[in-house]
Order: structure tokens, then sequence, then C-alpha cells
């Protein structure tokens, strides 16, 4: 078996930007999205989310494209939450293990940066319309640190 240690940082959101991701669904939703993972044998380093979006961090097996884990992962949850539907597209970046931790404390802190609106929009876009640039940083500590070009 070959030996890979590949991250990914993936991105998502409801159909319109619908708030379906309350406390009450939460926890089924991201339980769901877990044991799902599970089964294509992806783990998942951190979940997290917003209302109408959410966030992970995952090693995927060679064997599997990205795109194939973000189809069985929305199709499946949202067809066990007969009212979840999520928005065509999605956002996916790769991550380095020297950056792992700084992108695993992002995504375990979504809510914080959303409710003080210190989120990073390049980790939030889930689509090529979307290319606004601007950061909007207020704790230095919780983002990842980006050069000139952008990347990590």
């Amino acid at each position: 078996m070959p030996f890979t240690r590949l991250f990914y940082h993936l991105v998502w959101t409801t159909k319109n930007r619908i708030p379906f991701i309350t406390a009450e669904n939460e926890s089924r939703l991201f339980a769901y999205i877990r044991q799902k993972a599970n089964e294509l044998e992806i783990r998942i380093l951190a979940l997290n989310g917003w209302n109408d979006h959410i966030h992970l961090i995952i090693e995927i097996p060679p064997k599997v494209s990205v795109a194939e884990t973000v189809k069985r992962l929305k199709g499946a949850s949202s067809h066990e939450f007969s009212e979840l539907y999520w928005q065509r597209g999605y956002g996916a970046l790769t991550i380095s293990e020297r950056n792992l931790s700084l992108a695993l404390d992002y995504v375990n802190r979504q809510k914080e940066h959303h409710a003080q609106q210190s989120s990073i929009l390049r980790l939030e876009r889930c689509d090529e319309e979307s290319e606004q640039e601007e950061m909007v940083i207020r704790d230095e500590r919780a983002t990842y640190h980006l050069d000139e070009e952008g990347t990590f």
C-alpha cells in the first residue's frame, strides 16, 4: 500500500444559502457526513460550518478523486435529509503538512469567524464567480499564512 498524506480543505453551501445548518440539524448532519466519509475510507480531520455552508479538512486516499468525494458526501447527505439541498459547486484547496494545524484551527473556529466577521473570503469560496480576493483578517492566529500570490 502506498504512503500518502493528501490534505484538502473543502467548502460547499446550501442551495441559495438557505440557513439549514441550525444547532438542531448540525449534530445530525455532521454525524451523518462523518459516517459516510468513514464508509468511503476518507478521514475527516475537522468538520464545521455556519448556517449555510460547511468546511471540512480531510485526507482522501489516492484512489478517490476530490470531485468523487464531494459528490458522494453531498449526495448522500442530501438524500438522508430530504429538506437539505446543496448548491452546485464547491471549493477545494490542498494543504501542506506545515499548514495543517492552521487549517484545522480555521475550520474549528468557523462560528467565531462568522460571528466576528473575520472569515477569509478566499477560504470561503465555492465557485469561480466569487472572485473576491479581499481578506478580512482580525485574528492573525486563526488564519492561513498566504504569500503574495495567495497560495499557502
